[in-house]
């Protein structure tokens, strides 16, 4: 198996939980604790290479509404995102107004700030750019990484990055183009989640199975 470190400062990225693991179920990353859904999601999404454009935008949204919040607040909040941002279609969601603006700032089922949701509707309509530049956004973005994840070889949770030269990279295009609320730190988040890193710990399960 090869890894490869990306030379960045280390810190602590997420907020370690308390774990209390029960004898012969698998270990996993200590950030995901003990909450159902938040283990869901990191035991079947976080790290798997994703290439759909609508999730990847959908990704993307997410990790930017999370800015100052807890992920898992996010987590519990995606279906009310899916439903109000038309199942982030982004030819859809482009053509928002200021009446849905106002209608989502009503919304108690999403993230009611505003500048997080008139930034997904111009990030939906830097989505349609990217699509007719480059054919897809999954081309694009995966493209950072020459279409491969990149596997590191992490022990602890301390070793871990918020971000690197390439999220800084990711960041300072995206935002050429028109995008918001993709800082590097927020562009890294979404690099783990998307599987363009792989960053589970070496010992957790699905190290290997997103490798």
């Amino acid at each position: 198996m090869s890894c490869f470190r990306l030379s960045a400062t280390k810190i602590v990225v997420m907020q370690l939980l308390p774990s209390t693991e029960i004898p012969g179920t698998p270990r996993r990353c200590p950030w995901c604790g003990e909450d159902p859904l938040y283990r869901d999601y990191h035991d079947f999404e976080w790290g798997v290479p994703l290439h759909d454009d609508t999730r990847l935008f959908e990704m993307l949204t997410l990790e930017g509404a999370q800015a100052g919040l807890s992920w898992l607040t996010v987590l519990r909040k995606r279906e009310g995102y899916r439903r109000a941002f038309a199942g982030f279609d982004p030819q859809k969601v482009a053509v928002f107004n200021d009446a849905d603006v106002t209608r989502l700032m009503a919304d108690s089922a999403i993230i009611r700030n505003r500048l997080k949701i008139a930034s997904t509707i111009t990030n939906a309509q830097a989505v349609l750019k990217v699509q007719n530049i480059h054919d897809s956004l999954d081309s694009y973005l995966w493209s950072f990484v020459d279409g491969e994840p990149i596997l590191n070889c992490w022990k602890e949770m301390s070793e871990i990055p918020a971000s690197t030269p390439l999220s800084d990279t990711m960041s300072k295009e995206l935002k050429r183009l028109g995008f918001r609320f993709v800082g590097s730190t927020i562009c890294y988040a979404f690099m783990q989640a998307t599987g363009m890193v792989n960053d589970h710990l070496i010992w957790c399960p699905r190290h290997e199975a997103c490798g």
